[in-house]
């Protein structure tokens, strides 16, 4: 099967979320179980991409997905040489709170896609409701691996995951070049 062509909202009528499955307990857990009621509650907001073909069912399966939620940070959880140039108050940041790809559509492309779709969609954001940087709590080290190719760096830990960011100024500069 292949995806759509555009990322959509999450919506637990016409997307089929038991079978996703990335590999990852915590992230097959979310999407099955909380992110549509976080949606509800209006705490985070999930885009999916889901497949072009329904299950008899009439849902479809979902391919790969983010979750999206605004956050704050310390000044001191930042590198000092960042730090020194902001306010002593907390700092706004957006939150990739979840990405996964399911497996069948690993090692294709989709977890750069689904990024690029997650970033620019933080960029259209900080247009009217600015924020410093993206903060990702990776899941494992192979998330790790994969944010450093696109440039986020570790600001340490959090909840035992690592913490990484990527600061809007370089989002900004990504998204003009386009």
């Amino acid at each position: 099967m292949s995806w759509a062509k555009e990322f959509v909202e999450l919506d637990k009528s016409v997307h089929e979320r038991e079978s996703f499955d990335c590999g990852e307990i915590a992230l097959n857990t979310f999407i099955r179980t909380q992110a549509a009621k976080h949606m509800e509650a209006g705490i985070s907001k999930t885009i999916v991409l889901p497949v072009t073909v329904s299950l008899p069912s009439g849902k479809f399966p979902i391919c790969a997905f983010y979750t999206m939620t605004p956050g704050a940070i310390k000044r001191a959880d930042l590198p000092k040489d960042l730090a020194k140039k902001l306010p002593y108050y907390p700092i706004p940041v957006f939150l990739l709170a979840q990405m996964a790809v399911h497996e069948n559509y690993q090692n294709q492309g989709l977890g750069k896609t689904t990024l690029i779709q997650a970033l620019g969609n933080f960029y259209e954001i900080n247009k009217y409701m600015p924020a410093y940087a993206v903060i990702v709590d990776c899941v494992n080290e192979n998330a790790e691996k994969f944010y450093v190719q696109y440039d986020f760096k570790v600001l340490g830990k959090h909840n035992g995951r690592t913490r990484m960011y990527l600061p809007m100024n370089t989002i900004i500069q990504l998204f003009n070049k386009t």
